[in-house]
């Protein structure tokens, strides 16, 4: 299975999606803690995957998503974004209506 065929079947078999660095219990940098904390905040369960434990993986989601940075937002297959658009479409209240979709 090529890193492209992994990645795409976490996205497709999770609802949604968190690529971080670290896990949702123990983040390894603050725009992953940012973005666990929104996420927990709105209450949604999300599948995270620790771009630490594969370099495929790390380098292969910048790829896959057209996104040069880490955290990546999925949500039904859809890349959302990073943390920092996270945080805006959290605050306009964009982001809880998605995810209730």
């Amino acid at each position: 299975m090529t890193t492209h065929e992994k990645i795409d079947s976490i996205v497709t078999t999770n609802k949604v999606v968190l690529f971080m660095k670290g896990t949702q219990q123990f983040p390894m940098c603050g725009f992953s803690a940012r973005a666990c904390a929104i996420l927990q905040d709105i209450g949604v369960k999300f599948h995270d995957v620790n771009v630490l434990d594969d370099e495929g993986i790390r380098q292969g989601i910048k790829d896959y998503g057209n996104w040069p940075t880490i955290p990546q937002l999925y949500v039904n297959k859809q890349l959302v974004g990073g943390s920092d658009i996270m945080m805006e479409m959290y605050q306009s209240g964009e982001l809880q209506e998605l995810l209730k979709a």
